[in-house]
């Protein structure tokens, strides 16, 4: 189970996607683009780096994450920052959300965990039915373009994603890009930033 292993890596401190910022990707599309602060979910929000920095920017955010030790840690570090979030221990594809609709969904390394089409076009359609009309998704996802000898986060390719989300989501941008991260390589990734079709 995909949720097991993360919170194995989270007891152990095996957490590289921890870069204790959040991810310029984010920042970039949330100050460039059509993203207005609204009601948020972050699925697979982990320590809240991106969450805080949402709410920074007067998101009303609602952070999720399997891993209780993240989930205590991103309480923490809101408090530090004095903002207000609030982080919920659950599973987005399992248990049912709080809160919704969303006006923007945000998931960084989350919908690139799912191995199979089917299992993501699940995660595609549970996105879509948090939001409200018109809401966005914007998803930071491995890139399958890269060559790679080590570890690094699962890999899709610009298919892979078409595939899942075309039937829910209406994509409004699809760049390649890296992940934020405190490494001098980092892993590249796709920045893929959607609509929710009318017709969903």
């Amino acid at each position: 189970m995909i949720e097991e292993r993360y919170k194995k890596r989270y007891k152990t401190g095996d957490t590289p996607w921890d870069i204790g910022k959040p991810d310029f990707n984010l920042v970039q599309a949330a100050t460039t683009m059509e993203i207005k602060p609204c009601k948020t979910l972050d699925i697979g929000c982990g320590t809240g780096n991106n969450s805080i920095w949402l709410s920074q920017k007067s998101f009303d955010v609602i952070g999720i994450d399997t891993s209780e030790i993240a989930i205590q840690k991103a309480i923490k570090e809101a408090s530090k920052a004095n903002v207000k979030c609030t982080f919920i221990v659950t599973d987005f594809l399992t248990n049912k959300i709080e809160g919704a609709p969303f006006g923007f969904v945000f998931d960084r390394g989350c919908f690139h965990s799912l191995k199979s089409d089917q299992e993501r076009k699940r995660f595609a359609e549970n996105t879509a039915a948090y939001l409200e009309k018109d809401g966005l998704w914007l998803s930071i996802t491995g890139n399958a373009d890269e060559q790679r000898d080590g570890p690094g986060p699962p890999q899709r390719t610009a298919r892979d994603i078409v595939n899942s989300v075309e039937p829910y989501f209406e994509i409004l941008s699809l760049v390649s890009s890296h992940f934020g991260s405190n490494h001098p390589n980092p892993p590249r990734a796709w920045v893929c930033l959607m609509r929710k079709r009318r017709s969903v």
